[in-house]
């Protein structure tokens, strides 16, 4: 742009030297539209990127009141099956955040015995399998009577959570912000960028270029950060930090659910 801008003013006011009354009053009207526009990108992608946190942020709070019912419901004696789930809670998790990024480390995944790790490589949805195998043993727990009728369907509140919270995050992830809409927003700064110099030159003569350039930077940074954000469970540094928040909730579950050595 410093280039472009210097080449333009330096063909007008130099080398042509055109004089003609240049006005800003077109590129005022057209940078209110299009900061119109900008805004809506910015808050289209900030609400993607919050809905993110709250879903993670309500991720927590269930994993924690799950371990929490666990505890409480399972006897300390029976230390294989309260070993199990304060396995497969945290495991859910971080299936669930490398599921977001299109593939699960199975090193992440803490194995709790009976072929899971070989069963669960071969799922194609992991985060759902998981899901399944925890209804599956709090059945179990519920027909050997570890547990009862009306534990099961208190513990029921969190399991439904977590498929709602996958769903949620999976909805986000899946629906990119249209290609045309986001086209439209570049091409419509290109041409407005573009233009400005042919704006400013006669009135502003070199000074044009630091303008040109400042705007140029303002307004292409709020499209890059739009698009930094609208998908926010990567591994960027402006994504959300799933991993730490991943790691507090395997220590957290550690610390809710003893286990008996």
């Amino acid at each position: 742009m410093i280039i472009y801008t210097s080449l333009i003013c330096y063909i007008v006011l130099d080398y042509l030297q055109i004089k003609y009354q240049s006005t800003t009053a077109f590129h005022s009207l057209m940078g209110i539209v299009l900061g119109l526009i900008l805004v809506f990108r910015m808050n289209s992608a900030y609400d993607r990127w919050w809905e993110g946190r709250k879903q993670w942020g309500a991720l927590v709070n269930m994993t924690r009141t799950l371990a929490m019912k666990v505890n409480a419901f399972i006897p300390k004696d029976f230390s294989e099956e309260r070993l199990y789930f304060k396995m497969m809670i945290p495991n859910f998790v971080f299936s669930v955040k490398e599921h977001l990024r299109k593939g699960v480390i199975m090193e992440e995944i803490e194995n709790p015995g009976d072929g899971f790790l070989e069963d669960l490589e071969k799922a194609k949805h992991k985060p759902n399998f998981i899901s399944g195998e925890l209804y599956r043993k709090f059945n179990e727990l519920y027909r050997k009577k570890i547990i009862s009728a009306e534990q099961m369907i208190i513990l029921d509140k969190e399991l439904v959570g977590f498929v709602d919270i996958l769903g949620a995050c999976e909805r986000i992830r899946n629906t990119p912000i249209p290609y045309s809409f986001s086209m439209f927003i570049k091409k419509f700064i290109f041409t407005y960028i573009i233009t400005l110099p042919f704006g400013f030159v006669t009135s502003f003569d070199y000074l044009t270029i630091p303008v040109v350039v400042l705007m140029f930077f303002i307004l292409i940074s709020i499209e890059l950060i739009s698009e930094e954000i609208e998908d926010p469970f990567g591994k960027d540094i402006n994504d959300l930090p799933t991993d730490s928040l991943s790691t507090k909730i395997r220590n957290n579950i550690a610390e809710i659910i003893p286990v008996k050595s």
